[in-house]
């Protein structure tokens, strides 16, 4: 069992930044893909970027790239998320799962075995 905990989120204007983070409860941290998803009121849990177990690969969905960036630290079982040049579009909760895989990372909510609570991103125009 892998408990996660997000912190991070707030409110923020159009072209801020935000900086969120997971914290892991497992002895395997290394063990697991890491990734971030996000849903917004009335649409459906969305994959935003996704880490491998050693940090060596990384893939995001095309609406964050060159803004956003994943990064993870095993030594500390965190996974961060770097959110710059935000748009009222990235406004949703924000979640935290993780993926017993060491071969893939992930694009789908279902791929993930362990989620966290979510954080609330808002972004305002």
């Amino acid at each position: 069992q892998v408990q996660l905990v997000e912190s991070g989120g707030g409110s923020v204007q159009a072209g801020g930044s935000l900086r969120l983070s997971c914290a892991a409860s497992t002895r395997t941290f290394s063990s697991y893909t890491m990734g971030w998803f996000r849903q917004a009121p009335g649409k459906e849990r969305e994959f935003v970027a996704g880490v491998s177990w050693s940090g060596g690969m990384k893939s995001y969905v095309d609406s964050v790239k060159g803004r956003f960036t994943i990064s993870r630290d095993n030594n500390k079982n965190t996974v961060t998320l770097q959110m710059n040049s935000l748009k009222p579009e990235d406004t949703a909760v924000y979640y935290c799962a993780a993926q017993a895989s060491l071969t893939r990372v992930g694009i789908t909510a279902r791929e993930y075995n362990f989620w966290g609570q979510g954080t609330q991103v808002t972004v305002s125009s």
